[in-house]
Order: structure tokens, then C-alpha cells, then sequence
């Protein structure tokens, strides 16, 4: 937690996190509202608070709300405060996040899922620095920087009306976008020494003894699409989970529930849950590609005689296995959406038929 007189730590050398670093460094003194875009894990948090902390503000409050961990109404209270009797339950006056934040600044967390009510509630403090609470009439003014944070294309919702343009007219002064860490590699074993110093402190070790050169290969090749707080994760699993404290670690742990005992479900097995559909390019949600049924007179037995149900049941899907993979180059993941499954539905059945050793390496 950083204090009120320093900024948040930061840690990077690379060439886009120093030019990061250079664009908040310019927009914090200024005092209108900004928006910090970037994937989930890049630490939006972190630069709206160094925003913050670097601003003429420093000495007054950071108020933070996360817009998506709200229903509506609640987030309209929480936000606006509101006044006794204002509903069921609202037995005293409630002061809500804007006058808290008065003469600091309120950060807005995936202020993309606010409902459109509360955009245009937003967007009147934002013009005018006031508003009136819920259930009542009296107007309060309040002088508040907002910065706000998501990792949606803003400019595509507005198009498309899920979000109020003039709202991102407004809160778009300057725009903040922190690059993912595939982008900032160069950074990896800087970040690395980071997380793991502080986590050999934790567990009361003397030092930390860094990544024997093989698992730094392996953490220096991973794409972390979970970003800086994925690698933040697997970073102390492996600190916490080597046997030596004092020799090079040289086991990494990237899928915590990768186990040969985790239960597969099988085809059929109505218990099993529903996979969620695939994210486009977009966000949008986008349906599992179909595996294509054979020709009837492909299958075994189809035409007619004796066989052995079983039996011709795996050939089939070790068939189907083998092909995907070499559709998707041996890319397990990909071969697992080609045939409607997930990964780890798909890593099962591959063990289930012993053809983890093939040329599968590939996640």
C-alpha cells in the first residue's frame, strides 16, 4: 500500500513501460478525468493510483469502486450515497463515493459494465461536480478528479450504443494504455526477482535463490494472458513450492489445476458443466467451433456385421484426436476448441489413450 506521500510501485525497464511510465507522468498534474485501458492483470489500479499520487491531490482521498462487483442499484448508492428512507432498509443517510473522494479522486474499475442511468449520473459530476443522492433533492457539490478503467473498446460500445458517447467524450481527455507483458518481456526477470524476493520474505527464507536458467526459458516463452498478476501467481507458487531454499528453483507451475487426477467429463455425462462460449477478437461471445460428423458409411459397423463396439468407439476418437492435432500444428489448445472441448478435456482424453508422449508438447 502506497503512502500517502509516494506514488505505487512500479516495476519495468522495458522501452513501452518507460514511455507508460512518461504518459502518467505528464497526465497526473492535470486535473481532468482519465481514462486507463489495458488487459486484465497490466495493473490498472496501480496507474490510476500513481495518477493519484503524483497530482496536486497526493494529500487528499483515493477512493476506489469496482462498477462491476454491483448490481445497478446498489451501485447507484454507492456511488451518489443516498438519504433516509430512500427505500427499504435505508434507516440513516448514506455518503456515497464522490463526497468521499471530494478534493482527491475516485477510481472507477470496469466502468464499461456501468448501466446507462448511472453513465448519465457520471457524467453530470463529471460536467457540473454535482448531483443529488438517491431519494433526495438537495444538490451536492463536490470537486473530484474521476479516472476510470477497463479493458472493453470503449469507443466500440459507444458506437454501438451500450455506452454513452458523451460520457466518453468526457472522460476521455487523455487515455492511458498500459501494454501487456507479452509486449514488456524484457521486463520478466526484473519482475520476477520482484515477486520473488518479497515472497521468500514472507515465508521468513533468507534470500531468494532465482530460477534455474530452464524455468526462466520457460517463464520468458509463456504468453500470460493473465499479465503481470498471472506472473505475480506463479512466481510465489514456485517459491513456496521448492524443496530447496537455497538452490535455483527449476519447477514452474503455470495451470494449478493441471493433475493426471483431475475428473474428466465424459462425452454424454449430462453432470458435466457447460463450457462458456469463446471470446472473439471483440469481447464478444462467440460459439465453440462444431466438429463435423462422418459420412455414415465412414463408420465402422455402419454398414452392416459384427464389431466391437467399444473398440471402435476408441479408434474413432483417437482418429479425431490425432487429426485435430495436426490440423493445429500439435497446439493443444487450439486442437481442444477445434473439437469443442476445453483444455483440460482435452488433455484427458489424450491421456486416456496414452498420446500425451506423441508430438503434443505444445499447450
Amino acid at each position: 500500500m502506497a503512502s500517502s506521500s509516494s506514488p505505487p510501485s512500479l516495476v519495468g525497464q522495458a522501452a513501452s513501460f518507460l514511455q507508460l511510465m512518461e504518459h502518467v507522468s505528464r497526465a497526473a498534474p492535470l486535473n481532468r478525468p482519465t481514462l486507463v485501458i489495458g488487459e486484465r492483470g497490466t495493473g490498472k489500479e496501480l496507474v490510476a493510483a500513481r495518477l493519484h499520487y503524483l497530482s496536486a491531490r497526493w494529500d487528499k482521498p483515493f477512493i476506489k469502486l469496482n462498477c462491476a462487483a454491483l448490481s445497478e442499484t446498489l451501485l447507484e448508492t454507492e456511488l451518489f450515497g443516498h438519504e433516509q428512507g430512500a427505500f427499504t432498509g435505508a434507516a440513516k443517510r448514506h455518503v456515497g463515493r464522490f463526497e468521499l473522494a471530494d478534493g482527491g479522486t475516485l477510481f472507477l474499475d470496469e466502468i464499461a459494465t456501468s448501466s446507462a442511468s448511472v453513465q448519465e449520473k457520471i457524467l453530470r459530476v463529471v460536467e457540473y461536480g454535482e448531483f443529488e443522492r438517491v431519494g433526495g433533492t438537495q444538490t451536492v457539490s463536490v470537486d473530484v478528479r474521476v479516472v476510470g478503467a477497463t479493458n472493453a473498446d470503449l469507443p466500440r460500445m459507444a458506437a454501438a450504443g451500450k455506452f454513452r458517447a458523451d460520457l466518453l467524450d468526457r472522460l476521455s481527455f487523455d487515455v492511458v494504455t498500459i501494454p501487456p507483458l507479452r509486449s514488456r518481456s524484457d521486463d520478466i526477470p526484473m519482475l520476477v526477482d520482484h515477486f520473488g524476493i518479497a515472497m521468500a520474505r514472507e515465508l521468513g527464507r533468507p534470500f531468494f535463490p532465482g530460477f534455474a536458467p530452464k524455468a526462466m526459458a520457460q517463464l520468458l516463452a509463456y504468453s500470460w494472458p493473465g499479465n503481470i498478476r498471472e506472473l505475480k501467481n506463479v512466481v510465489e507458487r514456485a517459491v513456496y513450492r521448492a524443496q530447496g531454499a537455497e538452490r535455483p528453483i527449476d519447477e514452474v507451475v503455470f495451470d494449478p489445476f493441471d493433475s493426471p487426477f483431475r475428473p474428466t467429463p465424459m462425452p454424454g455425462d449430462r453432470r458435466a458443466v457447460a463450457e462458456p462460449a469463446l471470446a472473439g477478437d471483440d469481447g464478444a461471445a462467440v460459439e465453440a467451433p462444431a466438429v463435423a460428423a462422418p459420412p455414415v458409411g465412414s463408420v465402422p459397423g455402419a454398414s452392416g456385421g459384427p464389431c466391437n463396439f467399444l473398440e471402435q468407439v476408441a479408434d474413432f476418437e483417437k482418429a479425431l484426436l490425432r487429426a485435430a492435432l495436426e490440423r493445429n500444428q500439435f497446439h493443444q489448445k487450439r486442437a481442444a476448441a477445434d473439437l469443442g472441448l476445453n483444455y483440460h478435456q482435452f488433455r484427458g482424453y489424450l491421456r486416456k489413450y496414452d498420446l500425451l508422449d506423441r508430438r503434443t508438447a505444445v499447450g
